[in-house]
């Protein structure tokens, strides 16, 4: 088994998105532990709001499945440049950390405590 750890993300209708897409994880993999959620507005500075939500789980799939299985999922729920209706990222396979410039970010600081 493999530990993951995946961020959670939208701005459109945000709400529904991340309370499905939760439900997703649970079903999806093994001892799913997820953060609370929290509101950061967008780094690009568009005035747009996120809802985030961070999520750790075994799997056993390989970390290029997971990330596969990860892009398909936001394109399921017509994710499109303009409208993130879910951005999901993994942002740990084991011990090796993806995604590197988001670690410091201030909502994966405030969320991490929460599922380690």
């Amino acid at each position: 088994m493999s530990k993951v750890i995946i961020a959670i993300g939208s701005n459109s209708c945000p709400a529904a998105h991340i309370h499905w897409a939760s439900q997703w994880l649970s079903h999806t993999f093994h001892d799913v532990r997820l953060s609370r959620t929290l509101w950061t507005p967008d780094i690009k500075g568009t005035g747009r709001y996120y809802m985030n939500r961070l999520a750790i789980a075994t799997t056993t799939l390989s970390r290029e499945a997971v990330e596969q299985l990860l892009k398909e999922t936001e394109a399921r729920t017509g994710r499109n440049p303009d409208r993130v209706t879910l951005d999901l990222d993994l942002m740990q396979y084991d011990d090796t950390r993806y995604h590197l410039k988001d670690w410091p970010r201030p909502y994966i600081q405030q969320l991490i405590p929460d599922i380690l």
